[in-house]
């Protein structure tokens, strides 16, 4: 049975094709044709949307094509509400300019991971866009260690958190240090619960402090000695029987909390254990376990 449409399933579609649009208003619409010279919305009205690629976005490097597909939805002010063929004309750096700020704010408080691509070298610094305000990336969130900022940064792609929004200001800075940071501190704590409990490696003494020395183990993974696990004898500094750069055997005591506890006292105290001679000892008798009557009785003389 065939259902009959009716003008109640086009209500909505009806209103919004009635309702009044004014320059200013800000306004989305699903993309339905690009070219190099213009986006095409259709804005469930009576007129499409039109936004020339030069009221697009404020990043230079902005590429219309590869940025732009049908079916996307766009968000933008109404410039003119008839262009002179009919159609709206719309602005999405306008838009940008009041909604953007919100979304930033969004991005921080959430911090969310955003691909962006380096526009430009600053002085200390690069820019790039996010939702079309530019922003900076100082120097020092760039990586992990200090780098120096050059024109081979230009075009580079990072992943950036939003660190800092001031709309009043128009100061926007962000990092790709926070996320760097994050996902080594995953891959040392990934690489210390690997450790077994009660393994025996090789390392070498990298720092000594009054409590205990770090030892590095390899693989970027270092562990406490504590003080009290250095020696069987008692010391009142590390440095009576440690220095740094020495190689040392260590057992791996725990991997608590992500940080490695190791001893060297404990293969001390197994070395020990091992030297010390066994204090039970098995009589052998060599006579021979039977006795006769007559060896009985050869110490007695009879009358």
């Amino acid at each position: 049975m065939e259902t009959k449409e009716t003008m109640e399933d086009y209500k909505e579609e009806l209103e919004a094709s009635f309702r009044k649009i004014n320059v200013g208003d800000i306004i989305s619409g699903t993309v339905i044709d690009v070219n190099e010279e213009e986006v095409t919305l259709d804005l469930k009205y009576y007129a499409p949307g039109i936004i020339k690629a030069a009221d697009l976005s404020n990043d230079p490097g902005f590429q219309i094509l590869e940025e732009v597909k049908p079916g996307d939805v766009l968000e933008a002010a109404v410039v003119k509400t008839d262009d002179g063929a009919g159609n709206i004309r719309l602005s999405r750096k306008e838009a940008n300019d009041v909604l953007s700020w919100d979304k930033l704010k969004e991005y921080q408080e959430q911090e969310t991971e955003l691909p962006v691509k380096v526009a430009g070298i600053v002085p200390s610094g690069v820019v790039a866009y996010v939702e079309g305000i530019r922003g900076f990336i100082p120097a020092s969130q760039l990586a992990l260690s200090y780098v120096e900022v050059d024109d081979s940064w230009l075009g580079k792609e990072l992943v950036v958190r939003v660190i800092t929004v001031e709309e009043s200001k128009k100061k926007l800075v962000m990092s790709a240090k926070v996320i760097l940071r994050e996902k080594a501190a995953e891959e040392h704590n990934h690489k210390i619960s690997m450790l077994v409990p009660g393994s025996i490696l090789e390392g070498v003494v990298e720092s000594l402090m009054p409590y205990g020395a770090f030892v590095d183990i390899g693989d970027g993974i270092s562990g406490l000695v504590h003080i009290s696990q250095i020696s069987q004898k008692r010391i009142a500094k590390p440095s009576e029987v440690l220095s740094v750069g020495q190689k040392v055997k260590v057992k791996i005591l725990n991997t608590n909390d992500n940080k490695v506890s190791l001893s060297m006292r404990a293969l001390e105290e197994e070395m020990v254990d091992v030297e010390r001679p066994s204090q039970t000892t098995e009589y052998i008798s060599k006579e021979n376990a039977s006795t006769s009557l007559g060896d009985l009785l050869a110490g007695f003389k009879f009358d």
